[in-house]
């Protein structure tokens, strides 16, 4: 039998970590077996020069090794930290800089959190999008002008570069990940065995502080399941504001503080993920997958695959069947 060799993720550790953080790779990913009963990924915990780290919980961590194991390394994931240098002047240490560059060169790169900070500091988000908790927005932005830093999604994929906001947006964001390498029914699995919602967009807004008004209305969490429960159908902005009991310009307005997008560009959305879903589990022809999807055309679909994913259906189809099948314990 032959073993398959499992995704190696390295977590980075920066005194004082955010215990958290540290924590949701190996939680969400370690679980992930192949159909052979292997294990899809490898997580390993360092730290600069690989000596135990201290949390902002107040305990201190012992990590597997050092800055080395990043070299190997098919995922790099920077946890939260509190690091003065790091989140107050927008400095890293040379050589921590020096190897996240480096692996950029062959590695997925994941932040948590004010993990965002450290990516910047070593000047690989320069130019492109990320996100980070909202608390510490306007102190990235003074730091790191050249970063088009948005506060509202959950996380971020620039680039090939995945940032994620503050506290449980780090479980969606490892989420994906599982669904970008294995499908989404391997990443409903394993949430399901993590008992966590199994899709919050990227594009779900962060709960902000902020003050909301009381006749903001109620929430708009009717109108998003009446349309997912009726992806191929056309609903008006005046019947999904009725769904709610709002009128159509609270309902907008409300929508968008929620979710972070407009409705129909949070349709679209869910009708691709329904797509993709159809494409990865059933061997469906292309059109009917986009007629059930409501994205009516095989052209429409084709068009919003390229548009978001750069890929088509086939080749995105082609591309899960031939990945090794995974399963969480």
């Amino acid at each position: 039998m032959t073993v398959a060799t499992p995704h190696h993720v390295a977590v980075l550790a920066l005194a004082p970590v955010v215990a958290f953080d540290l924590s949701i790779p190996a939680q969400m990913l370690t679980g992930v077996e192949t159909r052979a009963g292997q294990a899809a990924y490898e997580v390993r915990t360092l730290s600069p020069d690989g000596s135990p780290v201290p949390t902002v919980n107040g305990y201190g961590v012992t990590p597997q090794g050092d800055l080395s194991l990043l070299e190997h390394a098919d995922t790099v994931i920077v946890a939260g930290t509190r690091c003065p240098d790091v989140v107050e002047k927008g400095a890293v240490d040379a050589g921590v800089a020096e190897a996240l560059r480096a692996a950029r060169q062959r590695a997925r790169l994941v932040s948590l959190c004010t993990g965002s900070f450290v990516l910047a500091a070593a000047g690989l988000l320069d130019g492109g999008r990320a996100a980070t908790h909202w608390r510490y927005a306007q102190q990235f932005r003074r730091l790191f002008p050249t970063v088009d830093l948005d506060t509202n999604p959950l996380y971020v994929a620039d680039r090939g570069i995945l940032t994620s906001a503050g506290g449980a947006a780090a479980i969606d964001l490892c989420l994906h990940l599982v669904r970008e390498d294995h499908g989404s029914s391997v990443a409903n699995r394993v949430a399901r065995y993590n008992v966590v919602a199994p899709m919050r967009d990227g594009g779900q807004a962060q709960y902000i502080e902020h003050p909301v008004r009381e006749d903001a209305g109620t929430s708009t969490a009717g109108a998003r399941a009446l349309m997912t429960e009726h992806l191929d159908r056309r609903l008006s902005l005046k019947d999904l504001a009725a769904q709610c009991h709002m009128s159509v310009r609270t309902f907008t307005r409300r929508f968008r503080q929620e979710t972070g997008l407009s409705p129909a560009a949070w349709l679209t959305s869910a009708r691709l993920k329904h797509a993709r879903h159809l494409l990865e589990s059933t061997e469906l022809p292309v059109d009917d997958i986009a007629a059930r999807a409501g994205l009516g055309s095989g052209t429409n679909l084709r068009q919003h695959m390229r548009d978001t994913l750069d890929t088509t259906p086939s080749a995105y189809r082609r591309a899960f069947r031939s990945s090794p099948t995974a399963h969480t314990r």
